[in-house]
């Protein structure tokens, strides 16, 4: 998968996706990172990409040319490969709230695009424009979209394959199972006066696996309840392939229609 980050601020994308886990599968070639300064992009020889509200205001606002450029160059590099499925997200704290079933339905795509707002915010026409959906990480107000669209992107490349070493590495963490991770232990076998769990320690691999899916049950219910408003995932189900694929819904497009997921 392709992500384009369009950005002010490229070197804090490229400095928070280039380390760890994120950064090696990039490097490695399992997934496609790419920052966009959008001062690059600007018709104006000083470079300048922001101007003043229309009507009164405080604040700057991000110009609709430079961005549009950014993006048209996004799309035409990538001109010969016209059946890539895309979707343009601007970051933003009027979209709807960033989610696990929201990730999972944008790995369904082949280019994710992120438009990252600054100063007062964007010019509403170059959105109306080029944008298909508009995503907030929570209800707060941060400086720019850079931070946020950086979490999106590790939250859905994560799920792609090569980039963990399994899917299991996501598959029964927290959230993403559809209850809470069960609680973790290592060496050594006594700290403080408490134990590991003996069934953890007994190799039955089976009554392991069991105990952990009771231990998420619990503490979903002792922490986010909420997660449970549609029942409990049976044991049973957690176990079999079709696991997780009950929070996953098919994408829409700007126009409405459902994309077929390939």
């Amino acid at each position: 998968m392709r992500f384009d980050i369009m950005t002010l601020f490229p070197e804090l994308v490229d400095t928070v996706l280039g380390a760890s886990i994120i950064g090696r599968a990039a490097a490695a070639g399992y997934i496609d990172i790419r920052t966009h300064d959008i001062r690059d992009w600007s018709p104006d020889k000083w470079r300048r990409v922001d101007g003043t509200p229309a009507g009164g205001g405080k604040g700057m606002l991000l110009a609709a040319p430079a961005v549009y450029n950014c993006y048209k160059g996004i799309v035409d590099a990538q001109s010969d490969k016209p059946d890539t499925r895309r979707r343009v997200i601007y970051m933003s704290p009027q979209g709807k709230v960033f989610t696990q079933e929201k990730a999972r339905e944008l790995l369904t795509y082949d280019n994710l695009v992120f438009l990252c707002g600054h100063y007062e915010g964007i010019d509403e026409r170059v959105l109306e424009e080029i944008v298909d959906e508009e995503i907030s990480i929570g209800d707060y107000v941060l400086t720019g979209g850079e931070i946020p669209a950086c979490i999106v992107v590790d939250c859905v490349a994560r799920m792609i394959d090569g980039v963990l070493a399994s899917p299991e590495c996501y598959e029964e963490e927290s959230i993403s199972s559809g209850l809470l991770e069960y609680p973790q232990y290592t060496r050594p076998v006594e700290f403080h006066g408490k134990r590991i769990p003996d069934v953890l320690l007994s190799g039955d691999h089976e009554k392991v696996a069991r105990w952990r899916y009771d231990a998420s049950v619990e503490r979903t219910k002792q922490k986010r309840p909420d997660l449970l408003e549609n029942g409990i995932p049976p044991y049973e189900f957690r176990r079999s392939e079709t696991y997780g694929t009950h929070l996953t819904k098919q994408p829409e497009q700007k126009n409405g229609k459902k994309d077929p997921i390939t």
